[in-house]
């Protein structure tokens, strides 16, 4: 594993090219403070996009079915392994910190044809 801060500047583009470069992912999204505890937001949901967007302030993770909100992000950790991404740590301006694990569909056999 490596674990890499990216710049606060280079979120946008970043994110852009996170979102075009994992088609057919599948994200869980973990929010964890010490007020509440570990809670999963999602559970491994086909992954649509994340973006930043600085005028609000804010970064959306995109998943079938959920649109999650991160307002007044200040950190973005990326995990790497083996030059694949698995997750990403967003700290918000409370300290709270959002976790987007990620993982490949699982692969299910050919049908059988008679």
């Amino acid at each position: 594993m490596s674990i890499q801060q990216i710049d606060k500047s280079a979120w946008t583009d970043f994110f852009y090219t996170f979102t075009t470069s994992l088609p057919g992912k599948r994200a869980e999204v973990e929010v964890a403070s010490l007020d509440l505890g570990d809670q999963v937001a999602a559970s491994w949901l086909p992954f649509i996009g994340i973006a930043y967007d600085p005028k609000g302030d804010m970064i959306q993770v995109l998943l079938e079915g959920l649109d999650h909100m991160i307002r007044k992000p200040q950190e973005v950790y990326v995990d790497y392994e083996v030059g694949s991404l698995i997750s990403l740590q967003i700290v918000n301006g409370d300290g709270v910190r959002e976790i987007v694990k990620l993982k490949d569909p699982v692969a299910l056999p050919a049908p059988q044809t008679r």
